[in-house]
Order: C-alpha cells, then structure tokens, then sequence
C-alpha cells in the first residue's frame, strides 16, 4: 500500500477576522514559533508520509514562502517529498476551487504521478499530533473503501461538525453534517479521510456531474455510505481546530498549563517549521516573565505573565503583556498594558497605551461589525498597526492591519467596548 497526503490549505478562516485577512488561516502563527499547517506536515512526515500535496487558494503567499522546498520537514527529495498546488486556467475544466472534494478532484494528476493506491485527506487548519500509520493499518484491516477520524465532542457542540452513527463494527451507517437537532450521536468528523485511490475518483466523477461545489461532507461522503465500504476510526488523542478567535486563544493559553495535552516538548514527535536565525532571549533586569511562552529573539524588559511571545517581540520597561498572545517583531513601549489581546506581526504599541480595558460586563459588549466574532472580550489588533501613546482599547475591539495614529483620531483618547478602528487607507500587504 502506498499513501499520498493532501493537505486542503486554501481556506480563508474569516472567523479569525484580521488574522486571516492577509493569509491563509494554515498560515497563522501559533505556539510562538509555529504555523497551523506544521502539525498536519509534520505528522505525516513523522508517520512515514512523504508524499505531501498542499492545496492553497486564498492568499497563498505567506503559505508558499513558509513551506518553501519543503526542508524543514525533510521533504525537499527528488523523488516525493512535498507539493504547493493552486488552481490554475487550462484547456479542460479548471477553475477556483469550489469545495473541498473539488480541490482534490483538480489535482487527480497528482495522484497518478504518486502512483499511490491510497490517499490521505488532511485539513491543514487543526492542531493536533496523529500517527497516521495506525489509522491506515486498520483502513487495511477493514478492506475499507473510506475510513473517516472521529472523535466524541460534546452534545451541545454537535452543530458545528459533521456526525457520524456507526454499528458495532464502527461501520458508518449514517452522515449528518452539521446537524440542527441533537439526536444524531455525539461522533464528529475531524476531517481526516483515508480513501482507496480509485473508488474515491470514481464517485468524485459521479458527483461532480451533480454539483459544482463538490465537497466531502455535505456531496462525497453521504452518497459512499450506502453503496461502500466506510467506517470510522476512534481517536481519542488532543485535536482543536482553532477557527475562531475565542478558541485561538483558549487553546494558546492552554499551552502554558504544566500538564498541556498538546505536549510540544515531546521529543519523540517533533514539530518541525521553518525557522528563523535569531539571537537568544534577553531579560532585563527588572523584568518579571511568569508562566508563558517566550521565543527567540524576544527582549523583555517589562513583565509578560501567561503569555505567548513569537520571535522578535520588544517589551519596555513598565509595560505589562498579560494573558495575551503577540506576534513577530511587535514592539510594546513603555508602560504599556496588554491585558487579553491578540497581537498580529510588526505591531507598535505607544507608551502608555492600554489595550483590553474593562471589567466583566465589558466582555458582554460585542464587537459593532462582527458581532458573531468578538464576543468575549478579547481584543484583536492587525498586522502592521501603530497604537499612539496613552490609547485606551476596550473589550471585543477590532483593530484593523495597517492603521496609524491619525486613524484612532475619531475616538479621542478612549476606544469604546466592541468598537472597530479601520485604515482611512487601506493596503495590500
């Protein structure tokens, strides 16, 4: 058996609002050092994968100049190693991608030049740590045509994943995707497939025939139950998928507990990325760092508590960074307060300045223009933005990439609850 991977990594993850507004949500940092997609590239490489195709779209760049060649994760080969594929304009059918199964029925020719009997379906915006190779034992113990990760996931979570009933073999009888009543079972999809090569391109033949936005869960999937052979494989590991800005967080700060499930110092099953020559971390003397994540390069002079600090990030003297997670290169002036914040890349934070001010009722103010997406006083700022001195930012603000001082004009000194601070002129970075 030969397995290929596909890793669907065009997603524009809006629920991540301006973090995912100049890449793709694999893209985002996470962990201080890390790219989401890492986890998805270096569990197959740590299951012995090394056939890899990344599938991108939306705002590729950032993606492509990460994976690059494919070096830190020991698929830069002649023979195998990993692929960045896009939609691109041809002589037959090709488009944009306009769902999942589309993606991969675009890049069948990948496939065939693998001659790999077996293809693995991966999303590239999950966190988590998965040997695959035990799963694709039992895809070969079953004889099964698709074998599908499952998890169990709360009752009151069941509308936001595809669920799955099975029998006492774990064949699955039933697919329900994203279920409005709760009464479909509590086993959720992770996204993961294993499919028989060949079966998975003949009913992606049939189905395109019926709909344009061929996707897994809602075209491929449901139509293979009845017909062939699916079942489903129990994981009981850690797997989050960090979607949105309150999970981001929630799972960033779960990072810095003694006993994280996530276990990142596990030196039997690295985390590979690419990473950058920077010196070693620099604590001033007065500076206080407690329980948090610090990278290289990072100079603190202030006091970080239950934080995680990508490369590069400044902290003056005074400054305060606390139950925030900051990205690369931002720096934070003097006596500044970070106090539940999420920092995108090359941030400056005047002197003085304090972001995330507000008690408990301040939580409950949502954000004006995203009012599905900010709404538990966590306040988000875009990459590239200058705070000026002495600002005050509210709970659940947004903070658009690229403002300058003159943008926070219109509020005087005091950014409300829930507000929203865009660019008079916005650019493409």
């Amino acid at each position: 058996m030969k397995v290929a991977a596909m890793i669907l990594a065009g997603g524009e993850g809006s629920r991540l609002t301006v973090l995912s507004e100049k890449r793709a949500k694999p893209s985002v940092p996470f962990a201080g050092k890390f790219r989401i997609i890492d986890f998805a590239l270096s569990n197959c490489v740590n299951s012995g994968i090394y056939d890899v195709a990344v599938l991108t779209q939306y705002r590729p760049h950032s993606l492509n100049e990460h994976i690059g060649i494919g070096r830190p994760w020991d698929l830069d080969r002649s023979q195998g190693g990993v692929r960045l594929l896009q939609p691109y304009q041809g002589r037959g059918n090709q488009s944009w991608y306009s769902g999942t199964a589309d993606a991969v029925l675009q890049n069948l020719n990948y496939l065939d030049n693998t001659r790999a009997d077996t293809v693995l379906i991966l999303s590239g915006d999950h966190i988590y740590k998965m040997d695959y190779r035990k799963m694709i034992d039992y895809h070969r113990e079953k004889d099964a045509d698709l074998t599908v990760a499952v998890m169990e996931v709360p009752l009151d979570e069941t509308d936001r994943f595809g669920i799955m009933t099975t029998n006492q073999r774990n064949r699955v009888t039933e697919f329900t995707e994203k279920p409005k009543q709760r009464d479909k079972g509590t086993l959720a999809s992770m996204g993961i497939y294993l499919f028989r090569t060949e079966m998975m391109r003949e009913r992606m033949l049939m189905a395109a025939q019926k709909h344009e936005d061929l996707d897994f869960g809602h075209h491929l999937i449901p139509g293979m139950i009845a017909e062939c052979k699916v079942y489903a494989y129990p994981y009981e590991g850690y797997w989050v998928d960090v979607g949105t800005v309150q999970a981001y967080w929630q799972t960033s700060m779960e990072l810095l507990s003694a006993d994280s499930q996530l276990q990142l110092y596990d030196r039997g099953w690295t985390i590979h990325t690419l990473s950058e020559e920077r010196p070693p971390v620099k604590v001033g003397p007065q500076a206080v760092a407690a329980r948090s994540l610090i990278c290289n390069g990072s100079v603190v002079r202030g006091t970080v508590e239950d934080s995680v600090l990508s490369p590069g990030v400044y902290v003056s003297p005074g400054a305060i960074v606390r139950n925030s997670v900051v990205m690369n290169d931002t720096w934070i002036g003097p006596g500044a307060v970070l106090d539940r914040v999420i920092v995108d890349k090359e941030v400056v934070i005047g002197a003085g300045a304090h972001v995330g001010v507000g008690d408990g009722e301040a939580d409950k103010v949502p954000n004006e223009l995203l009012p599905d997406k900010l709404t538990t006083g966590i306040s988000v700022i875009g990459k590239l933005a200058h705070l000026p001195n002495n600002i005050r930012v509210g709970r659940n603000v947004l903070i658009n990439a690229d403002v300058d001082e003159d943008d926070f004009a219109p509020f005087g000194d005091e950014v409300p609850n829930g507000a929203t601070v865009a660019s008079a002129t916005p650019t493409d970075g």
